[in-house]
Parts: C-alpha cells; sequence; structure tokens
C-alpha cells in the first residue's frame, strides 16, 4: 500500500514535486540569513551546572570586569627610559581606543615602599613608576618582591611584565523581559561584532609597535573571538573541501556528468534547507557542532550513492523496462535499508542528548533533523531529476571499483580462521587501550602552536602565574564583637560608628584562617599565582618595617585606605558584608603531569583533614570547576552514549531482520571498529574531550549502514542463489563495490578535517576517518565470514 502510494504521489508527479522541493528550498534559504555562530564560552558547559550559577554570584560579588592581557617583553631592559616611554606610549594608545575602560600596567602600580614618609601619608599620596622623581630601579624592584605583583603583573625574571585591557561594560538591554527572543539574540550579536572590532583594532595598534619588543594578545574576549573565526573558517573549508572531494569520487565512480549533478543537488537542498531550519528554531552552531555541513554532505552523498549505483544495476538487468519501472523498483529495493540505516545513525546521533554536555546535545540534535531531511530529499529528488534525464544508455562498469572488493571476498571465503584470530587479537588491545583512556586535558592544547592563542596562554602561564583561574570562598561564622585594648589606641584615627563593622571583622581566626589556606595552596606544584587577603597583609607587613599589624589596626587600617587602592587591591579578597574571603589562584594549564580531578580532590580533602576547617566553611568555584565538570562528565557520557547506541541498534537489526543470530552478526563488525578506535586512542595517550567523546557512537551509528546493505543484499540474492559462497562473491562486486565508494568517500570526507585550526576536530576527523575505514574491512571481511559459519538464512 505504501509503496503504491508512493509511486502515485512521487514517482508518476516529478514536476510538482520539483516545484514543492523548489518552493521548499526558497523557503528555507531566507531563513538561512538567521544561520549564527557562538563561540562563547557557556557553549563549552554542562547544561544546568550548579557550579556555574555559583561562580556567577562571586563574579558579581567581588566584582570582575571583562578585560584582555598582553604580555609584553621588550628588547631592553624592563624599566630603561626607552622601555617606560614605549610601554606608556603602547598605553595611552590603547586607553584611547572608544572600548577601553581602563588600561593597567607595570606603571601604574602604587608604590608604598619608594620613600620614608609615614604609611598613611605614603597610602594617601602614593607614586608609580611613570610619576617624575621616582626612583625607578627602587620601585621596580618593590614590584618584582611584592607578594601581589610578582608574577602577576610582573615575570620572576622581570622580563616580561602583563597589560591589562578592562573593557567599558555594554549598555544592558533596556527591559529585557519584555523583548523578544529575536530582539535579544540582536543584540547578542551586535555585542559579538563589536567584540570583533575591538579585536581588530587592538592588533592593529600591537602591529604598530612590533619594534619595541615581543607583544602577545590573550584574554577570554580574543579567545571567543578567534574561536568564531576558526567555526567560519571550519565551515567553509570542510564544506568546499568535502564538496570537491565529493565531486572526483562521484566522477571517478560513475564517469557521467549526470551522476554528479543528481547528488550534488541532494546535497544542496539537504545543506540549505537544514541550515534554514537551524535559523528558523535559533539553534547556533558551535565549535563542537562546526563540521555538521561536512557530515550532512557526507551522509546525504552516501545514501545517493547507493541509490544511484542500483539504479544503475537495475538498469543493466532490465533492459526493457521503462524509466519508471526502473525508478520505482530501486526505490522499493533500497527504502527499507536506506530507511533503516538513516534510523541507526539517528540514534547513534540521538544518544548523544543523554551526555548533558550542551554543545554535544545540540549537535545529536542538529544530526537528527539533518539526517532525516537528507533521507527525503533523497527519495523525492533523486527519482525527480532521474525521471527527467535520459537515462536509458547508461550503465556502470562492471569492473569499477571491484578488484578491492574481489581480494576481501576472496579473504572472506578461504582465512575465516586467521580473520578470527585478528579480530581476537583486535579485540584484545581495544580492551587493554580502552583501559588507559583518560579525560585529562588542557584548554590550551585545544589550539595550534602557531596560534595567537596558544602563545599568549602558553606565555601567561609559564611567565605570569597560570591561566585557567580558581577561587576557594571561605565562609566565616559569626562572631561577637569585642573591645580591646588596641581599640583605645586608635581612637585619634576619627572611626566612624559605621567603620565598627569592618574594624571588628579583622579577627585573628580568620586573618590565620586566611594566611594558612593561602600558604597551603601556594606550596603545591600545579599553582602558579595565589592572591589573596594574606597577600596584602604581607605588603602592610612591609611597610611597617616587618612587624606585624594587630588585627584592629588592620581594621583601622582598611577605613582609611583611599578608595582608589581599596577598590582595586583589597575588595576583590574580603567581603565583610558576607563574612566571606576569596583566595584566587591560577592553575599551570601546560604543566603535563596535572590532573585537574585529583588536584581538586586533595585541595578539599586537604582543606578539611589537614587544615581543619569544617566543610561547610569553604567552598571551590572557578573556571577551573566548570571545565573538571566537563571532563569528568565525559566518561560517563562514554559508557551511556555507547551503551545507548549498541541497545538501540542491536533492537533495530531485530526488528529488521526478525533473526537473533544475523543480527548479533551485523552488529560486531561495527562494534568491534568502534572499540579498536578508542583502545587506539587510548594507546597513544589522547585524552578524551568534547569532540573524540562522540567518535565511537558515531562511528557505530554511520559504520552499520554497511552491515543493514551488505545484509539486506545478502538475504536478497541468497534467495535466489541458494549458495553462500556464490551469494557472497555476487554481494562483493554489488552491493560490496556500493559500499567500498560510500566508504571512500567518508573516509576522505572526514580527513577534510584536519585542515582545521582547532585541534579536538582534528582528532575527530583523523579517527572516525580511520574508523570508518576498518569498519567497511571488517563488514567486508569479517562478516561474510561469520555468514559462512554460522549459515543465518538456514542450510
Amino acid at each position: 500500500m505504501f509503496a503504491n502510494l508512493y509511486e502515485n504521489t512521487i514517482l508518476k508527479n516529478p514536476k510538482s514535486i520539483f516545484v514543492i522541493l523548489l518552493i521548499t528550498l526558497l523557503s528555507f534559504g531566507y531563513y538561512s540569513k538567521d544561520f549564527r555562530l557562538d563561540a562563547s564560552s557557556e557553549t563549552l558547559l554542562i547544561e544546568g551546572d550548579p557550579d556555574l550559577e555559583y561562580l556567577r554570584e562571586i563574579t558579581e560579588r567581588y566584582g570582575s570586569k571583562e578585560f584582555l592581557v598582553l604580555t609584553y617583553t621588550p628588547n631592553e631592559g624592563m624599566v630603561t627610559d626607552t622601555s617606560v616611554n614605549n610601554l606608556l606610549s603602547l598605553k595611552y594608545k590603547i586607553q584611547s581606543l572608544d572600548w577601553v575602560h581602563s588600561v593597567i600596567t607595570l606603571l601604574d602600580i602604587p608604590l608604598l615602599n619608594n620613600s620614608d614618609a609615614p604609611l598613611q601619608e605614603r597610602l594617601e599620596g602614593f607614586k608609580t613608576l611613570k610619576d617624575e622623581g621616582v626612583d625607578k630601579d627602587r620601585g621596580f624592584k618593590e614590584i618584582l618582591n611584592s607578594p601581589v605583583f610578582r608574577n602577576f603583573v610582573i615575570s620572576e625574571d622581570g622580563k616580561t611584565s602583563g597589560i591589562i585591557v578592562n573593557i567599558k561594560q555594554n549598555p544592558p538591554l533596556e527591559d529585557i523581559e519584555n523583548r523578544s527572543q529575536d530582539e535579544i539574540e540582536q543584540y547578542r550579536d551586535q555585542i559579538k561584532k563589536q567584540n570583533h572590532e575591538n579585536i581588530l583594532e587592538i592588533r592593529d595598534v600591537i602591529k604598530s609597535y612590533e619594534n619595541i619588543g615581543k607583544i602577545y594578545l590573550g584574554g577570554i574576549p580574543m579567545i571567543a573571538d578567534d574561536m568564531m573565526t576558526f567555526i567560519k573558517s571550519d565551515i567553509v573549508v570542510f564544506g568546499l573541501g568535502v564538496l570537491l572531494f565529493i565531486i572526483a569520487t562521484l566522477w571517478f565512480v560513475f564517469r557521467k556528468l549526470i551522476w554528479i549533478i543528481v547528488p550534488i543537488s541532494s546535497c544542496f537542498f539537504s545543506v540549505v534547507i537544514m541550515m534554514g531550519l537551524l535559523g528558523l528554531l535559533g539553534w547556533k552552531v558551535t565549535v563542537i557542532s562546526s563540521n555538521f555541513i561536512a557530515l550532512m554532505l557526507i551522509l546525504t552523498m552516501a545514501m545517493n550513492i547507493h541509490m544511484s549505483t542500483r539504479f544503475l544495476q537495475l538498469r543493466k538487468s532490465n533492459p526493457s523496462k521503462s524509466n519508471l519501472q526502473i525508478l520505482t523498483l530501486t526505490t522499493g529495493k533500497m527504502f527499507w535499508p536506506i530507511l533503516y540505516t538513516v534510523l541507526t545513525t539517528v540514534i547513534a546521533f540521538l544518544s548523544l542528548i543523554f551526555s548533558g554536555i550542551k554543545p554535544i546535545i545540540d549537535f545529536g540534535w542538529m544530526m537528527t533533523f539533518g539526517l532525516i531531511t537528507s533521507f527525503i530529499i533523497t527519495f523525492t529528488l533523486l527519482p525527480t531529476l532521474l525521471s527527467f534525464a535520459p537515462t536509458k544508455n547508461m550503465s556502470v562498469k562492471e569492473d569499477e571499483g571491484s578488484k578491492i572488493t574481489k581480494f576481501l571476498g576472496k579473504l572472506s571465503l578461504n582465512f575465516q580462521t586467521p580473520i578470527f584470530i585478528v579480530t581476537i587479537i583486535v579485540i584484545g588491545l581495544s580492551v587493554f587501550g580502552i583501559s588507559k583512556l583518560e579525560v585529562e586535558n588542557s584548554f590550551i592544547n585545544y589550539f595550534s602552536k602557531n596560534t595567537e592563542i596558544y602563545k599568549g596562554m602558553k606565555l601567561i602561564d609559564e611567565e605570569l602565574g597560570g591561566t585557567t583561574p580558581l577561587e576557594v570562598i571561605l565562609k566565616f561564622p559569626e562572631a561577637k564583637k569585642e573591645k580591646t585594648e588596641e581599640d583605645d589606641d586608635f581612637e585619634d584615627w576619627g572611626d566612624e560608628s559605621e567603620q565598627d563593622d569592618q574594624k571588628y571583622w579583622f579577627t585573628k581566626d580568620k586573618i590565620d584562617t586566611i594566611a594558612s589556606v593561602h600558604n597551603y595552596l601556594d606550596s603545591l606544584p600545579q599553582i602558579g599565582k595565589v592572591l589573596s587577603f594574606s597577600s596584602i597583609i604581607d605588603v602592610a607587613t612591609q611597610l611597617n618595617n616587618d612587624k606585624p599589624l594587630g588585627t584592629l589596626e588592620m581594621g583601622v587600617l582598611y577605613s582609611k585606605i583611599p578608595e582608589s587602592i581599596k577598590t582595586d587591591i583589597i575588595d576583590p579578597y574580603i567581603s565583610i558584608e558576607d563574612n566571606e574571603a576569596r583566595i584566587s589562584l591560577r592553575i599551570i594549564d601546560s604543566q603535563e603531569n596535572l590532573r585537574r580531578n585529583d588536584l581538586i580532590n586533595k585541595i578539599n580533602f586537604d582543606l578539611e583533614n589537614e587544615l581543619g576547617i569544617e566543610k561547610e566553611q569553604y567552598k571551590l568555584a572557578g573556571v577551573l570547576i566548570l571545565f573538571n565538570n566537563l571532563l569528568q562528565s565525559l566518561f560517563k557520557s562514554q559508557i551511556l552514549t555507547l551503551g545507548l547506541v549498541m541497545i538501540g541498534i542491536f533492537a533495530m537489526f531485530m526488528i529488521l531482520f526478525r533473526n537473533i543470530k544475523l543480527s548479533l552478526i551485523g552488529v560486531v563488525p561495527n562494534f568491534i571498529a568502534a572499540f579498536f578506535i578508542l583502545g587506539i586512542i587510548g594507546l597513544l595517550g589522547i585524552p578524551l574531550d568534547m569532540m573524540t567523546i562522540t567518535i565511537a557512537a558515531i562511528t557505530i551509528g554511520i559504520a552499520v549502514d554497511n552491515s543493514i546493505h551488505y545484509i539486506y543484499r545478502f538475504k536478497e540474492e541468497f534467495s535466489k542463489i541458494n549458495n553462500y559462497k556464490e551469494t557472497l562473491t555476487t554481494c562483493h562486486s554489488t552491493v560490496g563495490a556500493a559500499i567500498l565508494n560510500t566508504s571512500i568517500t567518508i573516509v576522505f570526507g572526514f580527513s577534510i578535517l584536519v585542515l582545521s585550526k582547532f585541534i579536538p576536530t582534528i582528532y575527530f576527523g583523523v579517527f572516525t576517518g580511520l574508523a570508518m575505514l576498518l569498519a567497511m574491512i571488517s563488514v567486508l571481511t569479517l562478516l561474510p565470514s561469520l555468514i559462512l559459519v554460522f549459515k543465518p538464512f538456514g542450510k
């Protein structure tokens, strides 16, 4: 009934169907203008991570501006007149940019030990390195020895300094609650566009100063902008690369222009409609899903090659039949195997939605809708175009591309025992390799060593105290105020009653707790710069002739410090109102033996058991925690997605073939190929990341298509030939050729991804391509060998 309906509506009305498809293309093509990219840090987080909410709360409490970081290594000494003048010139040039709020350099740091005046006088009228009459060498030495600024704005060796460029806050979108989603998205797009222009501007400034020394740009806004550039580049390069390769493959296989035009048309319709759908739904493409166009082209092409090859084979064996009859035969024979291949691949991509990681979830949904779109286009546009084309005298060469399949067929017939031995060895290696898998990864290693992101992050990591931030928040229990003798000693400071809370907050317990945690963190080799109120106390002690300040002295001093110093140097580390202290530290991300999860667990354990701080009185927050949460969830999602894919695909085989023995035979070669790739990744010591985590599930989902086509054809031919060995030979020369052609297309299609600047994408392309190659060999050797041994169709 369905076949009749399909023939009467689609095959017999090609002109009407083509017009409908053209209208659909134009409609979705219009919405493709809303196709957007996103490279914000939120795209690399776990959906609904409570640690993200806590980090936002802490950031708001302790104040945080968006900023860029420049590393400046002058050609000559840091405080020579030339270097100071150059740095000052660079600072003012950057400061003159409209979007810059402030620029903090080595020349802006308050020098509090540069004279012998009383402390209060030095605090209120502090000098900096750029001021006249300042002893630059003495000032530079003070900064270099400062517990606050060493390894923060100046490297340990004094050769590299950091320049902090604070960016003006974007004006908030007025009445945001009553704004439409489109207006909010347009506003965000404006901010991204502005950020891109800002980065271009500051890079122009850096370029004009490149003769004064080495200057690298870093910071989250630059990384986000460069990632956007990478995504745009990847989409264009992957799309064009895959398209050119597909055209070459089609010409090599078919040697006729019509067989290039028809499949390419299917690819074009599928991709444009899908881009329009993404624009319509407001889904943004991230660095994880930037290869979705290339994947759609590859998978649409695979469907089209199977359909086209079968059409030509039926055309050749039924020369007397009309074009419509051949199309009816082709679609009738290919509908179910292609439908099941699409459904199994959809199961693979749908499994990604259980990962809990937003960009992977979005990628799973995108590819699911993309595959459904490709399937519909393949069974509407391809027969429609073929009904217009003069295909009577078209044929596919009998021996085209069959030497390899004949060779693999002979292996299956004559070398079953060696094939099974190799399979057992592969399984053993896979298990060993998988046991070596790990998720430890560095964000810095996601980028090629010749990119500015890598160079800037590496220099900051090694010379300026690390890159990945971690916050330790200490929460103090409420305590009663007690007046001490010190209180009377400082009456002449003129305390106001509203300052009492501030003055009495600085108790010995709190100061000792902050200092002990600070010193403990500073002792860990994986940690770079540590900053806290303890750092400020160390500076104050230095200024007080190395005499420790009493707790009330600290409180009174705090109330008398000029606001400019307090806001920049003290308030980011204590919150008297919330009875909290913040210890800010950075991890040396490029350290080879760094194990983030172990480090976080160690800090949590030691704070409670070694330092005696109760569990409720401290909390870890920051980008390191979010990134570690993401990495740790990868292991869970790998097991979950693989489990779901295996169960889902086995269930699909059972529905399709209604034979448990045949279903097991069908899935085994593909599972082995996917596990072997995971084993190789483990053996090579390459950590799992957001891209490599999807390889196994996607490999099984795509590679299993070959098994379905092979078994489906074997079943059909066996019913006519009734001899296993002869059926195997026939299948290898017919459907085997189609499997070979589609697999080569897929393998080389994935290999295009090596042109990316994002390392995880390169790994994804290389290992998925390799997995598809292994799966193809497995389907054309192990699968037929298993069929010959177990005889699932009867004797």
